[in-house]
């Protein structure tokens, strides 16, 4: 029901390491986990050090896209900076639902730096059973 729109992940994480943080006109790449779970999917977003008014979440047709911004933490003039390795920057991940998910219901959580967003099988998607009618048999058209 989805489909990645990037084949290339993993050669776009390794070259934004080497290039720095994401900014709006070139975001990082995002983790995520997408499953069923009964009648919805659920995706879950890797976001740690993320706070959820920095988070945007889009539906335009088909196309879903989530983006945020890990700010850096505000330093006094008596911090030195020893180590840093958690990417700073803006986040990006765009994924085509499937006709058949309902994106008029999508509901978002976001907690301990996970975004989870369930997201509906349209009622016309889910199984049904079709009635099949018995009929009286040949009938004779007069004309």
């Amino acid at each position: 029901m989805l489909m990645r729109t990037d084949p290339f992940r993993e050669l776009d994480r390794l070259t934004q390491q080497l290039m720095g943080p994401g900014t709006w006109s070139r975001p990082s790449a995002m983790p995520m986990d997408a499953y069923r779970e009964g009648d919805e999917y659920v995706v879950a977003f890797d976001l740690p050090g993320v706070t959820a008014d920095a988070i945007d979440i889009d539906v335009e047709r088909n196309m879903l896209t989530v983006k945020a911004e890990r700010r850096p933490v505000t330093k006094t003039d008596d911090v030195q900076m020893e180590l840093s390795e958690r990417p700073l920057g803006v986040f990006s991940r765009q994924i085509v639902l499937a006709d058949t998910l309902d994106t008029e219901h999508i509901k978002a959580d976001y907690d301990a730096g996970v975004l989870t967003l369930r997201i509906p099988i349209a009622e016309r998607a889910k199984p049904r059973k079709i009635s099949i009618g018995v009929g009286s048999g040949p009938k004779e058209i007069s004309g």
